[in-house]
């Protein structure tokens, strides 16, 4: 088991925007998130992974919604152990999703209710099971 701890989370994106979409008054939307996940390794420091959620849901001629929303937030995390196995990335990856996803979902929420609307509020989700088949990302920069 990957041993870990978070340093420090911040939302470096919050986008909102109502959109002016003609429809029937009892018109129901499908509004579907797209989730997005992206991992960074700090090469000065090994035991440092950062992880980047973002959530997207944005209006098309095709599929209209009534607001777009775009969200990505950054948490740091530090491992108690280098990792040097690919299937124990695998594991923190999923991991630090857990532990992270629920702070995205509650963004969503806060998002939509500070713009005044019904908040959006998505059923609780294993944040782990967002991707099943994404591996990890390569190396990012130092920051």
């Amino acid at each position: 088991m990957i041993k870990f701890k978070m340093l420090g989370m911040h939302c470096e994106d919050m986008r909102f925007r109502l959109n002016v979409v003609k429809a029937e008054p009892q018109t129901k939307f499908e509004i579907k998130p797209e989730f997005n996940r992206q991992l960074k390794k700090i090469k000065e420091m090994p035991k440092r992974r950062i992880i980047e959620l973002t959530v997207k849901m944005i209006s098309t001629e095709s599929n209209p919604k009534p607001f777009d929303l775009a969200i990505r937030l950054v948490a740091v995390y530090e491992l108690e152990e280098e990792i040097w196995l690919t299937e124990d990335e695998k594991e923190f990856v999923s991991a630090a999703t857990r532990a992270t996803f629920p702070y995205l979902r509650a963004a969503i929420t806060n998002l939509t209710a500070a713009a005044m609307i019904n908040p959006l509020i998505l059923p609780p989700l294993d944040g782990g099971t967002l991707f099943p088949d994404e591996k990890p990302e390569a190396e990012g920069e130092s920051k």
